[in-house]
């Protein structure tokens, strides 16, 4: 069975013979930028409370953390947007394993900073089961220590492309979060954390799936 990150780096070296080469040294040259900012070590881990939140859903309900919490262990994932084709597969790849995360008694979350709708259409074109909440100005990925500022060069890269970040992210077309994904227990405590500058390699279901059975 092919991995996560397998499937990740087949699309990445496909989708780099039609990127051309001088937007591809621009996204190069952030990426080397934001993985030496130390930005990934600054991160919250293993052994820290997770920062509550209050957030809406795609379908307009508000969920905290805590209502989470009263139904068990949780696993949270930060993702940039439904723009993000990595993103996009790694969400399809959680789906595939959203029954065997329910079966370990966990709820499963995925945050973005984009607004409600575009959370609805992804969820929608995804057929995704699990709720995806939208964290407009980043502020709750901030408190996971996971926000940074695009550059000013690989933002006009994404305007060119057409992304449309301001739109999609209501204004805050600058912050993104790092890629993560953390496994929460019952306490609130985090027990395991998956955290990456490059947004082409995300957390293995397979690892989450393993968290949770350590959890007890």
């Amino acid at each position: 069975m092919t991995t996560l990150n397998a499937e990740l780096r087949t699309f990445f070296e496909a989708r780099q013979q039609q990127i051309p080469a001088e937007i591809r040294e621009i996204m190069q040259r952030a990426s080397q930028e934001l993985a030496a900012s130390g930005q990934a070590d600054r991160a919250l881990t293993v052994g820290t409370p997770a920062p509550r939140f209050s957030l809406p859903s795609a379908t307009g309900q508000t969920l905290t953390l805590d209502d989470l919490l009263a139904q068990g262990p949780v696993v949270l994932t930060f993702y940039r947007g439904a723009w993000c084709p990595y993103c996009n597969i790694a969400l399809r790849a959680l789906q595939q394993h959203h029954e065997a995360i329910l079966s370990r008694g966990a709820r499963l979350v995925a945050v973005s900073p984009q607004i409600p709708d575009e959370s609805l259409t992804l969820a929608e074109k995804h057929a995704l089961d699990f709720a995806v909440l939208s964290d407009i100005g980043s502020d709750i990925a901030k408190q996971y220590g996971l926000a940074f500022d695009l550059p000013d060069e690989l933002a006009a890269v994404y305007d060119k492309l057409g992304f449309d970040l301001q739109r999609v992210n209501n204004g805050h077309s600058r912050t993104l979060p790092l890629p993560a994904t953390y496994v929460i227990d019952r306490d609130g405590t985090i027990r395991w954390a998956f955290v990456n500058t490059d947004y082409t390699s995300r957390a293995e279901p397979a690892d989450i799936l393993d968290a949770l059975d350590a959890l007890g």
